[in-house]
């Protein structure tokens, strides 16, 4: 490339350079966005603005990117940093739905093509609720899911959002809930549907299966619920005392209350004319497997108890009584007849409703006096009859038990001195067994002692005879010895001299003496003393072998020189 080329080609390169800082600096200062955490970014593409013509999108949906179409964006751009050309674009911030704790975010859904309509089992049950999740609905319409707690990016141009604090009553239901509906321990949840759901396969209305204890999210275009407290309660109908009696009955001459008419309770003629008032107290309930029938039926469960529990004890007790007379409702029978019938068509009725009967009772029926005292006065006369009756036979059974403790008492005696006789036989036969167990011991041990005695003198031959056997043995032992010492000396005079030997102490003292002819007797002049110390010497030598000389012929040596 020479020179010229060069120099041509530099105010393009220039141009080229100063194209793309300008464009850099329009997009990072004109077209840049920032969307911060929290919010998103709205588009609309304009259209072009000199050449051609942008494409709609569908009837009824919002506009999308590929292909690029006319119109709001159907998706929302979240936080960062984003580029597009005003001239192009119109840019809008948009806060995102932030659904707090204790709230509920019903969604409707405003694009889309139109809902399809279908009549179900009633002919009102039109589908209006529309299928599916944010960004995904493909009709107009409420979405069945609501949405809880929660940070939701959501395009208000597509839809419609709603949110709901904690429980909401239904306008026009009393006791309709939706929203966050929270059913306690002890209660459960009737199902109302505002339409059907093929999914789940319910149909609109209340539904058999209530809901048990637990929080519950209710959308209230789908559901409401009725929260229902099961278990029992009671209901009494009584009679009160007039407010210018100060709360205390006035009582007639019988002690009876005084009955008028703003005493209240169940008032009703009686067949012969009297005006009857009468207490009821019902013990009814409603289990879990009743509520929906109760809802049904009355509402709720104020509604049963003004509607039906009160009405019908009134109505059953008002028919049946007026069918009895005043006398007939004071008699045992008639009147017990009576209150198993009432008991038992209000149960049958309550039944009905779905309501269950525990016990029915017929408290108190109040008589006109006009009736009662002539009744009291005759059965007071027949009790006087039935006492005095009881008084003689108590007496005659006190006389019975008088003569049976006698009876008694007499017995008591025969059976202690049976019982003393019984104890003397049992002692003489006692120590007649004693003295013969003695008699018998004493014999036995006389045999034993014969027996001993016999042992004792058998041992005293045996040992006679095994001690001469074995002196014999021992005698014969010595003389076996002798004999074979003798032998072994080969002279009974070489073995004497031995034993003589043998037997002489190891401290003789040999002493000579000389005797010349016709000098023996002067040289026996220091005999006797030599002769005395000898002896002396012998019984010192004597008393020191003493225990040993007997200890060895114990031992069967027999020769005291033998060691």
């Amino acid at each position: 490339m020479n020179r010229w080329q060069i120099s041509g080609f530099r105010p393009l390169l220039t141009l080229g350079l100063l194209a793309l800082t300008v464009w850099q600096t329009v997009a990072w200062t004109v077209n840049r966005i920032s969307v911060p955490p929290g919010q998103s970014l709205l588009l609309r593409y304009k259209g072009p603005l000199l050449l051609g013509r942008g494409q709609s999108p569908r009837p009824g949906y919002l506009a999308r990117r590929d292909p690029l179409e006319v119109g709001v964006m159907e998706q929302l751009l979240g936080p960062g940093r984003h580029f597009y050309c005003p001239l192009w674009w119109e840019r809008t911030l948009v806060d995102d739905i932030l659904v707090e704790p204790g709230e509920l975010a019903v969604v409707t859904s405003l694009v889309g093509g139109k809902a399809a309509t279908t009549t179900g089992t009633a002919a009102n049950d039109q589908q209006y609720l529309v299928e599916g999740e944010l960004d995904e609905t493909t009709v107009k319409g409420t979405l069945r899911r609501v949405y809880g707690p929660g940070r939701y990016r959501i395009n208000p141009y597509a839809y419609d959002v709603k949110k709901i604090k904690g429980v909401v009553q239904s306008p026009g239901q009393p006791g309709k809930l939706a929203g966050w509906v929270k059913i306690d321990t002890g209660h459960v949840g009737v199902v109302t549907n505002q339409t059907s759901n093929p999914a789940t396969g319910t149909s609109q209305g209340i539904q058999p299966l209530p809901l048990p204890p637990g929080l519950y999210a209710v959308n209230p275009r789908e559901q409401l619920l009725d929260v229902i407290p099961i278990g029992y309660r009671e209901k009494t109908l009584q009679s009160v005392p007039h407010p210018k009696d100060k709360g205390a009955w006035p009582l007639d001459e019988s002690g009876e209350p005084e009955m008028t008419d703003a005493s209240g309770g169940i008032v009703f003629p009686s067949r012969d004319g009297f005006t009857i008032h009468m207490d009821f107290t019902a013990i009814w309930g409603i289990l879990p497997a009743q509520a929906p029938r109760v809802v049904e039926f009355s509402g709720n469960i104020d509604a049963v108890e003004q509607r039906v529990v009160v009405p019908l004890i009134e109505s059953i007790c008002r028919n049946e009584g007026s069918k009895l007379g005043a006398v007939e409702l004071l008699v045992g029978e008639t009147r017990e007849h009576f209150q198993d019938e009432a008991t038992q068509q209000f149960e049958s009725r309550l039944k009905e409703t779905g309501v269950d009967l525990q016990y029915g009772l017929v408290r108190h029926i109040y008589i006109p006096k006009e009736v009662r005292l002539p009744i009291q006065q005759k059965y007071l006369a027949d009790e006087l009859t039935l006492t005095r009756e009881q008084e003689q036979l108590t007496a005659k059974i006190e006389a019975d038990l008088r003569e049976q403790e006698r009876t008694v008492e007499l017995e008591a005696e025969r059976i202690k001195v049976e019982t003393e006789k019984l104890v003397a036989e049992k002692q003489a036969e006692g120590k007649k067994k004693a003295a013969e167990t003695r008699a018998e011991t004493t014999k036995q041990v006389a045999a034993i002692d014969r027996q001993t005695a016999e042992l004792e003198r058998e041992a005293t031959v045996l040992r006679g005879a095994a001690e001469a056997d074995s002196q014999q043995q021992m005698e014969v032992a010595k003389a076996s010895r002798f004999e074979l010492a003798v032998k072994a000396f080969g002279d009974p005079a070489a073995f004497n001299q031995w034993v003589f030997a043998s037997g002489l102490p190891d401290d003789l003292q040999l002493q000579w003496l000389y005797a010349g002819e016709g000098t023996f007797w002067t040289d026996l002049k220091g005999l006797p003393e030599t002769l005395l110390s000898r002896q002396v010497r012998e019984q010192q030598t004597t008393r020191q072998r003493g225990q040993e000389t007997p200890r060895r012929r114990d031992e069967g040596t027999g020769d005291p020189g033998s060691k």
